[in-house]
């Protein structure tokens, strides 16, 4: 890769870091447009599914109004997308805990370090879901991930 696109991402991580909102704004309303378009596919599904199974027509009917909704929530509202990444991180970090509290408690010696693991990574899960609930929050760290891969892209070699 051009040296020059390492620098378009330093650049453009310093600007969303000043200006987080504009890291989280495009992402929302992208992901809401995506979902709006797999709404409309379950609705439609769901019409024509009526015919042969009509529980299996209702059930598309209602994801795809839920989908419809939440899609026009993430265009709408960014809060709702950093509210429910948040919840979707908080989760895995509860999911990772757990798996790490069963580690601990196998009989083999790296079952019990990488129980250990698992939990620390999982507390740094649930820290960061509470954190990115809010979009400047998520902002930032999308900001700080540009500038990141800006820096690795300088030194990568060609």
């Amino acid at each position: 890769m051009e040296k020059g696109n390492a620098w378009v991402f330093i650049i453009l991580g310093l600007f969303v870091l000043i200006f987080p909102l504009l890291g989280v704004i495009p992402l929302t309303v992208v992901t809401g447009l995506i979902v709006l378009i797999l709404s409309i596919g379950l609705l439609i599904n769901g019409l024509k599914e009526m015919d042969e199974n009509a529980n299996l027509g209702i059930l598309e009917l209602i994801l795809g109004v839920i989908a419809f909704l939440l899609g026009l929530g993430f265009i709408i509202n960014p809060g709702l997308f950093s509210l429910l990444l948040g919840a979707i991180v908080w989760i895995v970090g509860i999911f990772l805990i757990i798996s790490g509290i069963m580690g601990i408690f196998t009989k083999t010696g790296d079952g019990r370090w990488n129980g250990v693991i698992a939990i620390v990574i999982g507390l740094i899960y649930i820290i960061v879901g509470n954190l990115i609930v809010d979009p400047r929050v998520l902002g930032a760290l999308i900001g700080l991930w540009l500038i990141l891969i800006g820096i690795l892209m300088l030194f990568q070699k060609d």
